[in-house]
């Protein structure tokens, strides 16, 4: 995997790039936000490890830059740990958000998410179905099947579950879940969402407290795992 990592630390940039080239991938590196760009645009990576305090400019605006033009996933690796923050950070594009210091071991275990996520997970084929692991949604016949046994859902418990799988591995706040399937003016209503994740994950037979299906950002929203129902 090609990785671009983008920190105004040398020493982290250092620390990342020896690890990330000991497990196999191939980096490169960036101190500024407009050296950040013009390596995103020429090398084409497969993903982006970006820090928020650069020198010349907002990580969030290089951010923005880059959503102009491309998808490619970015974990996002900042000492802000505001949850407005990380909202903010999630808002502009990014695909996950790490807070600093951090443990090298979760951050390559993200890193290896979403890129499995964007390169491989399956998205809506031609009869309209969705697919993350053993996890199927038929849209046109608004039908679940997990590891091929049906699962019956409501109306809204097969919205939830049918915008989550459209983006697989993402996190999505309270805030998108509940204005893509009830509407804006429940956006603040996260009494509503908690109540049918509960539901779903029952249905499912997801555990919350070890989570293989529907896992909780805490204080921010939730993501479908891209392997669901993997054991």
């Amino acid at each position: 995997m090609k990785v671009l990592v983008v920190d105004d630390e040398a020493p982290i940039r250092r620390f990342l790039t020896a690890s990330l080239t000991a497990h196999g991938n191939e980096v490169r590196q960036a101190e500024d936000g407009n050296s950040a760009i013009r390596e995103f645009t020429t090398w084409n990576p497969d993903a982006m490890i970006l820090d928020l305090g650069l020198p010349d400019q907002d990580g969030l605006d290089v951010l923005r830059t880059i959503r102009e033009f491309s998808e490619t996933p970015v974990i996002v690796l900042s000492a802000r740990h505001h949850e407005s923050q990380k909202i903010s950070a999630l808002d502009v594009g990014a695909n996950d958000y790490v807070t600093k210091p951090f443990g090298m071991g979760e951050l390559l275990a993200r890193l290896r998410r979403l890129f499995r996520d964007f390169s491989e997970a399956e998205s809506a084929g031609e009869d309209g179905s969705l697919k993350v692991g053993t996890l199927s949604i038929n849209m046109a016949q608004r039908s679940v099947e997990l590891a091929g046994q049906p699962i019956r859902l409501t109306k809204k418990e097969f919205d939830i579950l049918a915008f989550m799988v459209r983006h697989p591995g993402k996190v999505l706040q309270h805030s998108q879940i509940l204005e893509e399937c009830w509407g804006a003016a429940y956006r603040d209503q996260t009494h509503y969402l908690r109540v049918y994740i509960k539901n779903l994950r029952a249905k499912l037979k997801d555990d919350s407290d070890d989570p293989r299906i529907i896992v909780t950002e805490p204080g921010v929203g939730y993501r479908i795992v891209p392997d669901a129902g993997l054991i």
